[in-house]
């Protein structure tokens, strides 16, 4: 399989992180273009496949943008504000459209990792 993916869960909760928004950008010099914006389902994954695929999914710099402070408040997390975490971008580089890619995010109020899975 060929594309990118992510996935969101909710290390606080022990759950996948169900409806948080996430923006994709490309980035292009000084440019950001959003490319798509998508909210993750009850397993913590977007529907409809990659977020990248085909034509779309090229070489080049991009960044996911979790709203990761969104997320929190609306499972009535009372957090401080402003928020430790609101958003998070991950800034990662596609230099093999034949492999995928895949960014995962564990989450919680207070901190986060990522890692490129598989």
């Amino acid at each position: 399989m060929t594309g990118l993916t992510t996935h969101v869960l909710d290390t606080a909760s022990g759950r996948p992180a169900e409806g948080l928004a996430i923006d994709l950008y490309r980035i292009e010099g000084e440019m950001r273009t959003k490319v798509k914006a998508v909210t993750t389902n009850a397993d913590g994954r977007v529907d409809g496949g990659p977020m990248l695929i085909g034509e779309s999914f090229v070489v080049g710099t991009y960044e996911l943008i979790f709203h990761a402070g969104d997320y929190l408040r609306s499972r009535g997390i009372n957090l401080i504000e402003p928020a430790f975490l609101d958003i998070i971008p991950i800034r990662f580089g596609i230099s093999d459209v034949a492999a995928h890619y895949h960014v995962p995010l564990l989450l919680s109020p207070y901190g986060y990792s990522t890692y490129r899975g598989s």
